[in-house]
């Protein structure tokens, strides 16, 4: 099976992924980032306006719209409020970024084996795959840029088809401005372009600089054209929202310097081994291809240094270092394979049995550990929890028997094979834990206000997850501490617990206010009050 998986490695790597996040890509609850997104995307659709993006009607140029055009035209395709097509653009690019991962890996000198390993690495490093939930632009501005950076190596260490690959480059880092405007350029660009200076030089130049610079020109022209179209057609709402972007990486979630250093953990599944990866003297010495292992050493902790520097931090942000990180991770992975079962140190032995050890035990545990979880709703998810606690208990008996002896690339499989089987069969069954029996959405607004002939306003602005279920507009009537009052008899109103009194005490002189209904769409037992709404009716007296 293992030389099946290795002689075809694209296919390898397109079925872990579409097994990983196709099979159940409408199962995980809408985010904050996802739900800005989609409603953009579907203000996109039903208004026609493809270039000045909106959200709640309103302008939204915080991000460049290229993903937005993707998802409203997979949700197009397949249905503007399906969850699936509009998250199945971002799958995509999951695919995607493995795929190049691989390819410039080859570029590397690496093995067919290893780039495999590399990819597979990096698809199943956790926030690779988890951001297409919390933050799915993310994907694409660093995926299209990972894109790039394989066309300019190209460029960089062929002497033929400079314009080529020239072009190329400039056309896949073009698309990854146009995603997420510089951040990929700051965070994997500029510590790639560093790393290969230190590494592999910038041998015979001089006969690639007009083609570099005609690179820089064109990927400018392709990622900043909206940007300059947007500040002519909007300029008041684009220097605001630009300003106040701008302010946040200074002012806003400001975390100290070494914030990241734990960087390594966002890989998840391969948080040991990406640690031993990083232990440069250590591993210099047992890898066969030194020049290669500096270089993606050097890009990584570049990265790092680089994302360090910026005073606004978030986990997510990390996305960038993982990419590197995935591919000096394969060095050790590789190592362990070749040299596993001549290895007598316990000081090299101990961390390789605790990792993967601690993964079979997850593996051959978690069907206990989910029965007792569920609980009461386990007959609702009997078909899934069978089928995960029986695979799952399978990949760890076998991930024990390899390891003892010895056979790492079996281990290594047998590894992603555990992650596949988690997304695949075991994500729905997250639905059923934790659950807030309070839930209720906000997807009944409109009967009520058919019924009632009412519109319903929003007194502060409105969480993006209850725009996203409610399908229309909730302007906000409450701004700087001062009520607008509609001018209709009959209206209703979504408010928070804490400003109820407030917007008492200014309606309460000439309208009756009268409680409804209270939307909670937490879906899980801790509750934000963000996602809590009071629906009153306000009618004059």
């Amino acid at each position: 099976m293992i030389k099946i998986i290795e002689k075809h490695p694209v296919i390898t790597l397109s079925v872990v992924v579409l097994l990983m996040l196709l099979i159940q890509l409408d199962v995980p609850n809408v985010t904050i980032m996802e739900a800005r997104n989609f409603i953009t995307a579907r203000e996109m659709v039903n208004n026609n306006n493809w270039l000045l993006t909106t959200m709640n009607g309103e302008a939204r140029y915080q991000k460049p719209p290229l993903p937005t055009w993707f998802t409203a035209i997979s949700g197009l395709l397949f249905g503007i409020n399906s969850l699936f097509a509009l998250r199945l653009p971002g799958a995509l690019m999951v695919l995607f970024t493995g795929l190049f991962g691989y390819f410039l890996s080859l570029k590397l000198n690496l093995s067919k084996t290893q780039s495999l390993q590399n990819s597979l690495i990096l698809v199943t490093s956790f926030y690779i795959f988890a951001i297409i939930n919390e933050a799915p632009w993310d994907i694409f501005t660093h995926g299209f840029m990972l894109a790039g950076l394989y066309f300019l190596f190209r460029f960089f260490e062929e002497k033929e088809s400079l314009w080529k690959n020239a072009v190329i480059s400039a056309f896949f880092i073009g698309l990854s401005f146009m995603s997420k405007g510089p951040v990929s350029l700051y965070a994997v660009f500029l510590p790639f372009i560093i790393s290969y200076g230190f590494i592999f030089r910038f041998k015979k130049f001089k006969p690639k600089i007009i083609p570099f610079i005609s690179f820089i020109i064109l990927f400018l022209l392709i990622g900043l054209w909206w940007f300059v179209y947007v500040r002519m057609a909007d300029p008041q709402a684009f220097l605001e929202i630009t300003t106040k972007e701008t302010g946040n990486w200074s002012s806003y979630n400001i975390k100290p310097f070494y914030y990241y250093w734990s960087f390594f953990t966002q890989s998840g599944l391969w948080t040991i081994p990406a640690l031993i990866g990083l232990f440069y003297p250590y591993l210099i010495k047992k890898v066969q291809n030194k020049k290669a292992y500096k270089f993606t050493f050097w890009w990584t902790i570049i990265a790092l240094i680089l994302l360090s520097l910026i005073p606004e931090k978030k986990a997510r942000y990390l996305v960038p270092v993982l990419i590197p990180l995935a591919l000096n991770t394969g060095f050790y992975i590789e190592y362990l394979i070749q040299s596993f079962s001549k290895l007598k140190s316990k000081k090299e032995t101990i961390p390789v049995y605790f990792n993967f050890g601690l993964i079979a035990t997850l593996s051959i545990a978690l069907p206990v550990v989910l029965y007792f979880l569920l609980k009461d709703n386990l007959q609702n998810f009997i078909i899934n929890y069978v089928a995960t606690s029986v695979v799952t208990l399978i990949i760890g008996l076998l991930i024990f028997k390899y390891l003892f002896q010895k056979k790492m690339k079996h281990v290594f499989y047998f590894s992603i094979f555990f992650m596949m089987s988690i997304l695949t069969f075991g994500l729905p069954l997250s639905k059923s834990i934790n659950k807030n029996k309070e839930y209720k959405s906000i997807n009944t607004l409109h009967q009520f206000e058919v019924k009632n002939n009412i519109s319903t306003y929003s007194i502060g602005e409105i969480a993006p997850e209850f725009l996203w279920q409610y399908n229309g507009y909730l302007k906000n009537i409450y701004k700087n501490e001062e009520l607008t009052v509609p001018s209709d008899s009959n209206f209703g109103i979504l408010v928070m617990a804490e400003d109820i009194e407030t917007v008492k005490s200014k309606l309460s002189n000439n309208y009756t206010l009268t409680l409804i209904e209270t939307f909670n769409i937490n879906f899980g037992a801790k509750s934000k009050e963000r996602l809590i709404r009071h629906l009153y009716l306000v009618s004059k007296k």
